[in-house]
């Protein structure tokens, strides 16, 4: 089941943006996380994934799977991903971040 995560600089990203409205329309479930509100958040985009542009798309399930940017190439790869998993990589009561 995976779970995945958007480490946004806030709703004034147009890439962050785009990011969100193009996982949602592929029809992948995520949660938002504004950098500029939590530092523990930056130091993992940035110390321990490496990252240094939002937004960052992390796949919690898979460390493997993250990146920066606006990434249209990889969403379908991530839905089909997440959709081979069981339950189709869905959480009963997870939070979804839609913009």
């Amino acid at each position: 089941m995976a779970t995945v995560t958007v480490y946004s600089t806030g709703p004034g990203c147009i890439r962050c943006t785009l990011t969100c409205r193009a996982l949602a329309a592929v029809g992948i479930d995520f949660r938002v996380v504004d950098l500029s509100t939590d530092a523990a958040a930056v130091e993992l985009v940035t110390q321990t994934l490496g990252h240094s542009e939002a937004p960052v798309v992390v796949v919690d399930q898979h460390p493997d799977m993250h990146w920066s940017g606006f990434r249209p190439d990889l969403f379908t790869q991530l839905a089909a991903r997440i959709e081979g998993e069981p339950n189709g990589g869905q959480t009963a009561g997870t939070p979804t971040g839609r913009v």
